[in-house]
C-alpha cells in the first residue's frame, strides 16, 4: 500500500503554514525495520538518493552523481534522517525526511515496516506534483528491491 497526500483541485492542498508546499509518501514493506533501514542507508542508497556517501554527523555534506546535493541535519539511528535536497537545477533547497517504522500488526512471523519520505520547502504546486511523482515511484522501486 502506498498512502500520499491526495492531489487535489483545491490549490492549498499541500501548502503548510510553516514549511511552505510539502509532498509524503509512504509505503508498508514487508520487512523488519533493521532490514528496510541497513537496505536504505546501504544498497537502496542509489534508489531514492543516488550513488553518494551519506554521513549521519550534522552538517556532513553530499553530493550525488544525479547532481543532488545537500546536507544531513539530524540523524537517528534506525529511524529518521533528515537532510537538506536540492537538485542542480533548482535554486533553493528543501528539506527530505526519511522514516522507518514498525508497521501495524507486524510480529516475528511476519515482519513489516513503513517507508516514509517527507518533502517540505518546495517552491509551489508544480515542484510539489513532480515530487509526489518521484517519491511514490522511490517507494515501488524500494519494495520492489527488499522483495527481492
Amino acid at each position: 500500500m502506498v498512502g500520499y497526500m491526495p492531489d487535489s483541485a483545491e490549490p492549498t492542498t499541500g501548502l503548510t503554514k510553516d514549511a511552505g508546499w510539502e509532498v509524503g509518501v509512504r509505503k508498508t514493506v514487508g520487512a523488519p525495520i533493521e532490514t528496510v533501514w541497513k537496505f536504505l542507508l546501504g544498497d537502496g542508497l542509489p534508489i531514492w538518493l543516488g550513488r553518494t556517501t551519506l554521513s549521519p554527523e550534522k552538517g556532513a555534506a553530499y553530493e550525488t552523481d544525479d547532481d543532488i546535493r545537500g546536507h544531513t541535519l539530524t540523524y537517528t539511528e534506525g529511524f529518521r534522517i533528515r537532510l537538506t535536497w536540492q537538485p542542480g537545477e533548482w535554486d533553493h533547497d528543501s528539506t527530505l525526511q526519511v522514516t522507518v517504522k514498525e508497521a501495524p500488526n507486524s510480529s516475528a512471523s511476519t515482519p513489516g515496516a513503513i517507508i516514509a519520505f517527507h518533502q517540505e520547502r518546495l517552491s509551489g504546486r508544480e515542484e510539489r506534483k513532480i515530487m509526489l511523482g518521484h517519491w511514490k515511484d522511490v517507494v515501488e522501486q524500494l519494495d520492489e528491491a527488499l522483495s527481492s
